[in-house]
This record gives C-alpha cells, sequence and structure tokens, in this order.
C-alpha cells in the first residue's frame, strides 16, 4: 500500500490542513536501518512532519532539512524532503531501546530528549538557505514542531504525529496530520477547532481503527466543511550515487585521497540514509586523483 498525502483547507479557506498516512514509508525506513522500536518511532514521526512540510515548498527544486538532537540516547535525527513529499532520513543510533511510560507507548521524548534543538533548513534556490531553530519542549516531535512553526514561521499550528509498532517491529500504523489556521480565522471557529483536537484520540488510535486519510480529515474538520484539493504519493526516496561519492572523494584532496590508495587499496561509503555501500577499487580511485 502507498503512502499518501492529502492536502485540502476547511471553513471558508481560513483553515490549511495536511493529513498523511505514512505506513508504507516508515516500515521502509525500519527495514533500512534496522531501527528499534523506539528510534522508528522518533525517525518515522520526523519523516511524517518532513513529508507534509516539503509539500508546502512553493517550486519543485526546492527542498528541506530537518535537524533534531535532543541530546537523548538516540542522538541526532536527520530528515531531507523535497517539494515532491518524499523523503529520506536516518538516526544517530537505530539500535537505542526505551523505557515505556505505560505498557504499548514508547517513552519517545526520553530517548529523543529535550535539552537541544529542532532545526528546519529550507533551500529556496537563493544565494543563503532560510534556516530556522526552536527549543524542543518535550522530544515527542509532535509538540516540537508545532512549537517550531510558532516560534521560527509564526504560524499558529496543531501536529499530530504517530508510529504504531507490531509486537514484531513491523509498523501498524504510521501517520499525521499538520492542521494551521490562517489569518482570517473567525473566533468561534477557531474555539471549534481547538475543542476537538483538545478532546481527539492519538493519531495512531484512528488509524489502528482503520480510519483513513480522508476520514481522519473529516473526523477531525468535520464540522468546519473541509475540501481536499489534492493527494499525493509520497515514499521514502534515496538519491545517493556513486557519481555523488566520487565528488565526495574528491573533495578530500589530494593528498587524504593518495593516503587511501596506498593505504587501503580500494574504499567503501555507506549512505547514511539508505546503508547502500558504494565501492571504489584502486583503479577507480587513482582516475579520481588523476582528475583533481
Amino acid at each position: 500500500m502507498k503512502s499518501i498525502v492529502i492536502r485540502g483547507t476547511a471553513a471558508n479557506n481560513s483553515i490549511r490542513v495536511f493529513v498523511a498516512n505514512t505506513t508504507s514509508m516508515v516500515e521502509k525506513a525500519r527495514r533500512l536501518h534496522a531501527a528499534s522500536p523506539v528510534a522508528i518511532a522518533a525517525l518515522g514521526r520526523t519523516l511524517t512532519a518532513a513529508s507534509m512540510m516539503g509539500l508546502m515548498l512553493k517550486s519543485e527544486n526546492h527542498k528541506l532539512t530537518v535537524k533534531i538532537n535532543g541530546g537523548g540516547k538516540l542522538g541526532s535525527i536527520v530528515v531531507v524532503g523535497n517539494s515532491y513529499g518524499n523523503v529520506k532520513g536516518y538516526v544517530a543510533h537505530p539500535e537505542a531501546e526505551s523505557t515505556y511510560i505505560r505498557p504499548g507507548k514508547l517513552n519517545v521524548g526520553e530517548a529523543v530528549g529535550k535539552k537541544g534543538d529542532i532545526t528546519v533548513i529550507k533551500d529556496l534556490g537563493l544565494k543563503d538557505p532560510y534556516v530556522g531553530t526552536s527549543p524542543l519542549v518535550s522530544g515527542e516531535i509532535g509538540e516540537d514542531f508545532a512549537s517550531y512553526f510558532v516560534n521560527s514561521e509564526q504560524q499558529p499550528s496543531a501536529v499530530a504525529l504517530g508510529v504504531l509498532v507490531e509486537r514484531d517491529y513491523t509498523i501498524k500504523a504510521a501517520g499525521g496530520f499538520i492542521i494551521q489556521v490562517l489569518p482570517n480565522i473567525e473566533e468561534e471557529i477557531l474555539n471549534k477547532l481547538e475543542e476537538k483536537l483538545g478532546n481527539m484520540e492519538p493519531i495512531t488510535v484512528l488509524m489502528d481503527k482503520g480510519m483513513r486519510e480522508e476520514e481522519i480529515l473529516h473526523h477531525v474538520l468535520g464540522e468546519m466543511a473541509p475540501e481536499i484539493l489534492e493527494k499525493y504519493d509520497v515514499d521514502f526516496v534515496c538519491d545517493c550515487s556513486k557519481d555523488r561519492f566520487e565528488k565526495a572523494l574528491i573533495s578530500i584532496g589530494k593528498k587524504d585521497l593518495k593516503e587511501i590508495i596506498e593505504e587501503d587499496e580500494g574504499a567503501e561509503i555507506v549512505c547514511h540514509f539508505c546503508n547502500k555501500k558504494h565501492h571504489f577499487n584502486k583503479e577507480e580511485l587513482q582516475k579520481l586523483l588523476d582528475s583533481i
């Protein structure tokens, strides 16, 4: 089953909304990184948010990078997304285990930590990228993105993100939503929205009940005349290549490259994002050295 994000509007265009079902995307990331339940819960939430945020970008060549480091046992979480909603990402310590808040509820906040920041870097094709940073508030990811939107983009947003892990560590459900209120929203509508969100079950509970992304949209915003504007197929897509790593090897300089050839007679570079191994034999490295 494909991962899907829907983009919509509600309350006479005073609410902007994205709803995502990223179950297959997050399962793909879990397999690639052999991630523990708490590691994929944190990474999966970040992948889901970055996918929806990528679809907010204005141009097809725009990209964004999300970095989260709260000082917890998972270390850094890094996710890169594009304007098609496709993402790639990794967590520094995918093997890390977790305590539980209660049976079946992983303590993601503890594993991520909250002594740090969430940083979003947007490459918009300008001379300098846009960089927004906000202190982590809980390490639970969803609350941290909501805080980021208010602090760095001055955009009030409700963010729900969740990953439900099966007993065999596969992903049963993953998804989320981002709801943003626009300046023209009426106070009565805003109060209704806040009440609805305050009493709502977690996103993974709704998905576990079998609710699809359209049903979740209507469950949350049904009284506010929601309208689906577009539907996107999204995925975990890594664009690493041998050519890209050739450039990386050239960039280390003549001296270091010569040292690798003489001492190791070859090189193996592993992509952080997808764990794919790229091999370079002695002859290939010599050609790179000659080209410098």
